[in-house]
């Protein structure tokens, strides 16, 4: 009888976790299509500003990302950048009450402003990366209320919170899975793997009730017949291959310092380097008519579906503002503005590409810059056959993706996340720590005194 107790209690209480577990992550799902919907109101509220005047821009973009910088440095710190590298680095610390102050909601609620923020401001960023650290969050608030103890288990919840949060911004729920093996987590553990897939299926079925099935870019029937037509494979593979390489080989060189009195100035003044930052993004986009600002999104599915051809300065342009942004250190992911930089990449090359359907070029093209930049080929080719709802492409995608990914390693030797996740574990180590109070000696005794 004490043993059907007992037993009875275990099962019990499983239950109560996986209830948990499964809640927290449908809310992932409703926080990520929450988030998309700010995302898309911030657009249509920056494209109103420029309507009534681009010229507005030069002042609100440097307010905007000043104001952003200020916030994240003074109130929520942790929320800068993507938020797949903090991800990353939580997996790898064993001081919860570092990875508490960096998967805290009130994080993850500032996460969410201030990308919406400066998406409002123009700064050429994504929502998806800061998804992932949404996700983790809201995952590791649901560890904490459960009060669980062991280590394996609590990173299995933000890893499955990472994958969630993928699947739900992009729909791509078999994307969201591949990325939490290939990217977050680099293994894949019996004892997690039913957290994060079953993570990944309830928060895509959420956001699927609330919005709809949909494809992030459409459908496309594009292919790529073997022959003359896969020339276009080499081609955006090893072009794609270089310029990602070299765009991940810019970014972790910035975030270990700018050189020479720019550095300094960004160490020195953050906010106003961030102003300066926010000044040359309007620029840009003045010079560019608008067209790299935020996620790019609109121009990727235009290029993907034929409607609009962009000139290549769109893409050259939109490679530059996307690396200002981040220097700019105001949370946005890279996730969007890259798949727009190779949809625009893709756009060009397919002019000197006859034999091959243009779509398929963009498409290759899409693959080959996101893989060269993520170095993670089967997560840039799931993603972007998960998000053109094309199967008939797979294995052009996946040949142009691994192309671009070893040429990217030619010139980007580690990856660029899992750099970007070791300089902010280095800098968290560096960091200076509050003094602690040194306790008093005891007070001596008195000494007698002469009666």
């Amino acid at each position: 009888m004490r043993h059907l107790r007992r037993s009875a209690r275990i099962t019990t209480e499983q239950w109560r976790r996986k209830l948990a577990c499964w809640a927290a992550a449908v809310v992932v799902g409703v926080v990520a299509v929450g988030f998309a919907m700010a995302a898309d109101a911030a657009a249509t509220l920056r494209n109103h500003i420029i309507a009534i005047s681009p010229w507005i821009m030069l002042a609100l973009t440097p307010a905007g990302l000043a104001l952003s910088t200020w916030l994240t440095r003074t109130w929520f710190r942790g929320a800068q950048g993507s938020g797949i590298p903090q991800t990353i680095a939580t997996l790898h610390l064993e001081n919860f009450a570092i990875i508490d102050r960096l998967l805290s909601l009130r994080v993850a609620a500032g996460k969410i402003v201030l990308t919406t923020l400066g998406l409002v401001a123009g700064g050429s960023i994504g929502r998806e990366g800061p998804s992932v650290q949404i996700g983790a969050a809201i995952m590791h608030a649901c560890g904490r209320w459960l009060n669980l103890s062991t280590v394996s288990m609590r990173r299995g919840l933000i890893l499955a919170g990472g994958a969630s949060g993928v699947s739900a911004a992009f729909n791509t729920p078999l994307a969201g899975i591949v990325f939490a093996i290939e990217e977050l987590s680099h293994s894949f553990e019996q004892r997690t793997s039913g957290t994060m897939l079953t993570g990944v299926i309830l928060s895509g079925v959420t956001a699927i009730a609330l919005v709809g099935n949909y494809s992030y870019f459409g459908h496309t029937d594009v292919v790529v017949p073997i022959g003359i037509s896969w020339i276009a494979v080499p081609t955006c593979g090893i072009l794609g291959g270089i310029g990602g390489g070299v765009f991940s080989a810019i970014l972790i060189r910035a975030t270990r310092g700018l050189p020479g009195g720019l550095g300094r100035f960004a160490r020195g003044r953050p906010v106003a380097f961030a102003a300066a930052c926010g000044l040359l993004l309007a620029v840009i986009g003045i010079a560019s008519d608008g067209i790299t600002y935020g996620t790019g999104y609109e121009q990727a599915h235009e290029i993907i579906e034929g409607k609009t051809h962009y000139p290549a300065s769109f893409f050259i342009l939109k490679f530059i503002a996307t690396i200002i942004s981040y220097c700019s250190g105001i949370p946005g992911g890279l996730f969007a503005p890259s798949l727009a930089i190779g949809a625009g990449f893709g756009g060009w090359v397919a002019q000197f590409l006859p034999h091959t359907t243009p779509g398929a070029v963009v498409l290759l093209g899409t693959v080959a810059y996101f893989s060269a930049v993520v170095q993670s080929p089967l997560t840039a080719s799931v993603i972007v056959m998960e998000m053109c709802d094309n199967q008939q492409v797979t294995l052009a995608l996946l040949a142009t993706s691994f192309l671009a990914y070893g040429v990217s390693r030619m010139i980007c030797s580690q990856p660029l996340y899992a750099a970007l996740a070791e300089a902010f574990l280095d800098g968290m180590a560096t960091a200076p720590r509050p003094p602690v109070a040194t306790p008093r000696p005891p007070a001596a005794p008195p000494l007698p005194t002469a009666r």
